[in-house]
Protein backbone atom coordinates (compact mmCIF):
# COMPACT_ATOMS: atom_id res chain seq x y z
CA UNK A 1 0.00 0.00 0.00
CA UNK A 2 2.43 2.64 0.73
CA UNK A 3 4.36 1.72 -2.53
CA UNK A 4 1.40 2.54 -4.59
CA UNK A 5 0.79 5.87 -2.43
CA UNK A 6 4.61 6.52 -3.10
CA UNK A 7 4.27 6.04 -6.56
CA UNK A 8 1.14 8.14 -6.92
CA UNK A 9 1.66 10.97 -4.92
CA UNK A 10 5.21 10.84 -7.28
CA UNK A 11 3.50 10.64 -10.50
CA UNK A 12 1.58 13.75 -9.08
CA UNK A 13 4.79 15.74 -8.05
CA UNK A 14 5.85 15.25 -11.85
CA UNK A 15 2.81 16.32 -13.53
CA UNK A 16 2.56 19.21 -10.95
CA UNK A 17 5.87 20.10 -11.92
CA UNK A 18 5.53 19.80 -15.78
CA UNK A 19 2.50 22.06 -16.04
CA UNK A 20 3.95 24.83 -13.83
CA UNK A 21 6.16 26.24 -16.60
CA UNK A 22 3.08 26.63 -18.95
CA UNK A 23 0.95 27.25 -15.96
CA UNK A 24 4.03 30.32 -15.16
CA UNK A 25 4.56 31.74 -18.42
CA UNK A 26 1.71 34.58 -18.23
CA UNK A 27 2.81 35.62 -14.46
CA UNK A 28 6.25 35.83 -15.85
CA UNK A 29 6.53 37.50 -18.96
CA UNK A 30 2.88 38.85 -19.37
CA UNK A 31 2.12 41.08 -15.95
CA UNK A 32 3.14 44.72 -17.45
CA UNK A 33 0.48 44.10 -20.63
CA UNK A 34 -2.73 46.35 -20.70
CA UNK A 35 -5.08 44.97 -18.25
CA UNK A 36 -8.49 43.92 -19.15
CA UNK A 37 -10.48 46.41 -19.93
CA UNK A 38 -8.24 49.31 -21.06
CA UNK A 39 -9.09 50.73 -24.05
CA UNK A 40 -6.45 49.36 -26.66
CA UNK A 41 -4.11 52.44 -27.64
CA UNK A 42 -4.80 53.47 -31.31
CA UNK A 43 -1.92 52.94 -34.15
CA UNK A 44 -1.18 53.35 -37.55
CA UNK A 45 1.01 50.47 -39.15
CA UNK A 46 2.09 49.75 -42.90
CA UNK A 47 1.22 46.18 -44.58
CA UNK A 48 4.21 44.87 -46.81
CA UNK A 49 2.59 46.12 -50.08
CA UNK A 50 3.08 50.02 -47.65
CA UNK A 51 -0.60 50.65 -47.45
CA UNK A 52 -1.44 51.59 -43.76
CA UNK A 53 -3.96 49.98 -41.60
CA UNK A 54 -5.20 51.84 -38.40
CA UNK A 55 -6.54 50.33 -35.27
CA UNK A 56 -9.29 52.03 -34.88
CA UNK A 57 -10.49 51.62 -38.37
CA UNK A 58 -11.19 48.18 -37.09
CA UNK A 59 -13.94 48.38 -34.41
CA UNK A 60 -17.05 46.79 -34.48
CA UNK A 61 -15.23 43.73 -34.82
CA UNK A 62 -13.19 41.61 -32.38
CA UNK A 63 -9.39 42.17 -32.91
CA UNK A 64 -6.75 39.74 -32.12
CA UNK A 65 -3.42 41.60 -31.92
CA UNK A 66 -0.42 39.02 -32.43
CA UNK A 67 2.93 40.42 -31.52
CA UNK A 68 5.24 38.79 -33.09
CA UNK A 69 9.14 38.56 -34.88
CA UNK A 70 10.69 36.16 -37.65
CA UNK A 71 14.13 35.70 -35.66
CA UNK A 72 11.64 34.49 -32.26
CA UNK A 73 10.97 30.87 -31.60
CA UNK A 74 8.97 31.03 -29.65
CA UNK A 75 7.04 33.16 -32.35
CA UNK A 76 7.64 30.66 -35.16
CA UNK A 77 6.87 27.59 -32.83
CA UNK A 78 2.74 29.41 -32.36
CA UNK A 79 2.64 30.32 -36.08
CA UNK A 80 0.59 26.60 -36.87
CA UNK A 81 -1.66 27.38 -33.86
CA UNK A 82 -2.16 31.32 -34.96
CA UNK A 83 -3.06 29.60 -38.64
CA UNK A 84 -5.62 27.35 -37.27
CA UNK A 85 -7.45 30.22 -35.44
CA UNK A 86 -7.44 32.36 -38.13
CA UNK A 87 -9.05 29.20 -40.17
CA UNK A 88 -11.82 29.16 -37.29
CA UNK A 89 -12.89 32.49 -36.60
CA UNK A 90 -11.57 34.60 -39.04
CA UNK A 91 -14.92 35.32 -40.68
CA UNK A 92 -16.15 36.98 -37.47
CA UNK A 93 -12.61 37.81 -35.52
CA UNK A 94 -10.26 40.61 -37.49
CA UNK A 95 -6.59 39.04 -37.26
CA UNK A 96 -4.09 41.57 -37.38
CA UNK A 97 0.20 40.41 -36.56
CA UNK A 98 2.77 43.08 -35.62
CA UNK A 99 6.21 42.56 -36.65
CA UNK A 100 9.36 43.42 -35.05
CA UNK A 101 11.23 42.62 -37.50
CA UNK A 102 13.47 45.41 -38.60
CA UNK A 103 14.58 43.84 -42.16
CA UNK A 104 11.53 43.91 -44.55
CA UNK A 105 13.14 40.73 -46.41
CA UNK A 106 13.15 38.38 -43.35
CA UNK A 107 9.55 39.81 -42.66
CA UNK A 108 7.93 39.61 -46.09
CA UNK A 109 9.60 36.28 -46.57
CA UNK A 110 8.71 34.15 -43.28
CA UNK A 111 5.15 35.72 -44.30
CA UNK A 112 5.18 34.24 -48.00
CA UNK A 113 7.15 30.70 -46.39
CA UNK A 114 3.86 30.32 -43.51
CA UNK A 115 1.61 31.50 -45.59
CA UNK A 116 0.72 34.16 -43.09
CA UNK A 117 -2.97 35.17 -45.11
CA UNK A 118 -4.22 37.19 -42.16
CA UNK A 119 -3.45 41.39 -41.92
CA UNK A 120 0.74 41.93 -41.06
CA UNK A 121 1.99 45.32 -39.84
CA UNK A 122 5.35 46.51 -39.11
CA UNK A 123 6.89 49.74 -38.05
CA UNK A 124 10.08 47.85 -39.31
CA UNK A 125 12.23 48.99 -36.71
CA UNK A 126 14.18 47.34 -33.67
CA UNK A 127 11.59 45.99 -31.16
CA UNK A 128 12.44 48.09 -28.65
CA UNK A 129 12.48 51.23 -30.64
CA UNK A 130 8.85 50.23 -31.85
CA UNK A 131 6.38 52.85 -30.61
CA UNK A 132 3.57 50.13 -30.93
CA UNK A 133 5.78 48.07 -28.53
CA UNK A 134 5.54 50.82 -25.88
CA UNK A 135 1.91 51.67 -26.26
CA UNK A 136 1.45 48.26 -25.34
CA UNK A 137 4.36 47.42 -22.61
CA UNK A 138 5.42 44.55 -24.49
CA UNK A 139 8.29 42.65 -22.76
CA UNK A 140 7.76 39.20 -23.81
CA UNK A 141 7.51 37.97 -27.41
CA UNK A 142 5.46 36.23 -28.84
CA UNK A 143 2.59 38.69 -26.66
CA UNK A 144 -1.54 38.59 -27.62
CA UNK A 145 -4.18 41.11 -27.08
CA UNK A 146 -7.90 40.31 -27.83
CA UNK A 147 -9.90 43.40 -28.12
CA UNK A 148 -13.63 44.06 -28.02
CA UNK A 149 -16.20 45.50 -30.68
CA UNK A 150 -15.55 49.18 -28.87
CA UNK A 151 -12.07 48.88 -28.43
CA UNK A 152 -11.42 47.54 -25.12
CA UNK A 153 -9.05 44.93 -23.84
CA UNK A 154 -10.70 41.75 -23.29
CA UNK A 155 -7.39 39.55 -22.75
CA UNK A 156 -4.01 39.97 -22.71
CA UNK A 157 -1.63 37.05 -22.29
CA UNK A 158 2.10 35.70 -23.69
CA UNK A 159 -0.09 31.99 -23.99
CA UNK A 160 -1.82 31.11 -27.50
CA UNK A 161 -3.55 28.58 -25.51
CA UNK A 162 -4.83 30.99 -23.58
CA UNK A 163 -5.98 32.94 -26.77
CA UNK A 164 -7.73 29.91 -28.08
CA UNK A 165 -9.63 28.99 -24.83
CA UNK A 166 -11.17 32.71 -24.86
CA UNK A 167 -11.70 32.70 -28.83
CA UNK A 168 -13.91 29.36 -28.14
CA UNK A 169 -15.14 30.82 -25.60
CA UNK A 170 -16.74 33.94 -27.33
CA UNK A 171 -17.86 31.51 -30.19
CA UNK A 172 -19.65 29.73 -28.61
CA UNK A 173 -21.75 32.75 -26.75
Amino acid sequence: MNIKRTITCALAAIALCTAAPAQDADSLYAKDLLQPGTEAPDFTLASPDGTEHTLSAMRGKYVVLDFWASWCPDCRKDIPEMKQLYDKYGSNIRFVSVSFDDKREAWTSCIEQNNLRWLQVSELKKWKETNVSKLYNIKWIPAMYLIDRQGRIVLSTVMIEKLAAKLKELHEL
